[in-house]
């Protein structure tokens, strides 16, 4: 039976790649508009898994992200980091003289906005997907109008490419995850990277101590969010991720901060993906 996939966009966007580069091309997919469809879906059980950005070396965080996969306690099964490669696209026959306006997502324009300062008379609009807007193009035959998308989506939707790798940081590389409703039941020589949220009591050096514990652990670590805790005013829930040699370091590392954080999390353990 095939599995199906939560991505948010359509077919042709990065999501779509990663879902294929992780599950294979013999693959279902649900196509979520949003963040929040795309948690929908899953706690719906309409996907199997769900695939999320989380991360950009050019954007930062997506915060928003790591609020959805707290509140509906969603389970991370894995990850997946994918070079970007933003190409500017249209309907054939078009230069940039011609087109006047181009939509995408907002993370997609940030990341090339550098070169947009090029042409002053193009006017940039936030939209929902990057390959949605692609599609549109086609289905709407709407000139004048072009969008910043994979090279997949524009023979997907027979665009034409008008400028290719116009990202501002040509190593550019957004880090995904794989999502589950259930607890994933990986194995322990397959992790050696876990994903964490904990809260802290408001005093002084209380991060500080956290931090050396895990480095006293012989974790390392990877990256660190923290996210306002809407119901008490100034106070944060830190994200972690960690990465161990031995699964028995990260075992140690969880009996302590269970001890000394407030509330500790496991979002999910699994296998490092980084520099694969």
């Amino acid at each position: 039976m095939k599995q199906t996939i939560a991505i948010q966009g359509v077919q042709g966007s990065n999501h779509h790649k990663v879902a294929q580069s992780y599950f294979g091309e013999d693959v279902l997919l649900d196509e979520c508009l949003s963040f929040d469809a795309l948690v929908n879906s899953l706690m719906e059980e309409k996907s199997n898994y769900a695939i999320m950005a989380l991360e950009n070396t050019i954007a930062g965080s997506i915060i928003p992200n790591y609020a959805l996969i707290d509140a509906y306690n969603i389970h991370i099964n894995g990850e997946f980091y994918l070079s970007i490669h933003h190409n500017l696209m249209a309907l054939p026959n078009q230069t940039m003289e011609d087109i006047k306006e181009v939509c995408s997502h907002p993370m997609a324009l940030l990341q090339c906005k550098e070169f947009f300062k090029k042409y002053p008379h193009i006017k940039l609009v936030e939209d929902v997907d990057t390959a949605a807007v692609a599609q549109r193009i086609q289905e709407e035959q709407r000139l004048g109008v072009a969008a910043i998308a994979t090279k997949m989506a524009a023979e997907l939707f027979e665009l034409e490419i008008l400028s290719s790798e116009i990202q501002t940081i040509k190593t550019n590389e957004t880090r995904f995850v794989i999502l589950q409703k259930q607890k994933p039941s990986n194995g322990i020589d397959q992790i050696d990277k876990a994903s964490l949220r904990f809260e802290l009591e408001h005093k002084k050096g209380s991060l500080a101590t956290i931090l050396n514990v895990m480095s006293d652990c012989k974790l390392n670590l990877t990256k660190i969010q923290s996210l306002p805790i809407i119901e008490t005013p100034w106070k944060y829930a830190f994200f972690v991720d960690v990465t161990f040699d031995a699964y028995e370091d990260y075992e140690k590392a969880v009996s302590v901060l269970e001890i000394m954080t407030t509330k500790l999390k496991v979002l999910g353990t699994y296998k490092n993906r980084q520099g694969l």
